[in-house]
């Protein structure tokens, strides 16, 4: 999903694109490392351009359906994730050929410093003449995505002894379990 600077006139760019399921199970399942997170189809990415002097400002919505593990019962929930961004994107300064390199010294102490200031916080450096709308769309879903979901607010979850999901049966289990440190007064007579 490449957008070229040349599309983004002075009245902005309106893009449409539809993010695939194999796109989205890409996104959740990158080389193999799942995020415990399954696509339950594709999505749409609705996004506006506009240029605000030497930034552009990208706006984009969607709305993902994903499948993921409950918390407590480890069922499978259907939840539709909103995902909404606001972004600069400014252009990667260009070095001069003739401009000497940075030695190592100066590049370790520029990684080290925090970029994370309140004017940056905001912003997408991107190189040449395209933006990867991919690229940022995959960056915004993995943001997005729920840290916990439950399958409902009463879950019982799973026995911790024996597995058993409680939401379906009770499994007798004795699951409250004694502190071995306390054991010994377990066997104590109060007269």
């Amino acid at each position: 999903m490449i957008v070229l600077l040349e599309e983004i006139r002075e009245g902005g760019l309106s893009v449409d694109r539809e993010l695939t399921q194999e796109f989205l199970e890409g996104v959740l399942n990158p080389d193999g490392e799942a995020t415990g997170f399954k696509a339950q189809g594709p999505a749409r990415l609705k996004a506006q351009f506009e240029r605000v002097g030497d930034k552009l400002l990208l706006e984009g919505d969607a709305t993902v359906g994903v499948l993921g593990p409950c918390r407590r019962c480890l069922a499978d929930v259907a939840v539709q994730v909103p995902v909404h961004f606001e972004l600069n994107l400014v252009a990667k300064p260009k070095k001069d050929e003739d401009e000497d390199e940075e030695t190592e010294a100066e590049q370790e102490a520029h990684e080290g410093e925090n970029t994370s200031g309140s004017d940056t916080a905001d912003e997408e450096t991107f190189e040449g003449r395209q933006i990867d709308l991919g690229a940022i769309a995959r960056e915004q879903i993995l943001l997005a995505l729920p840290m916990d979901l439950l399958c409902k607010d009463e879950c019982k979850g799973l026995c911790a002894v024996c597995g058993q999901d409680l939401n379906v049966k009770e499994c007798g289990c004795q699951r409250k379990v004694a502190d071995p440190r306390w054991a010994a007064l377990k066997d104590i007579k109060l007269k």
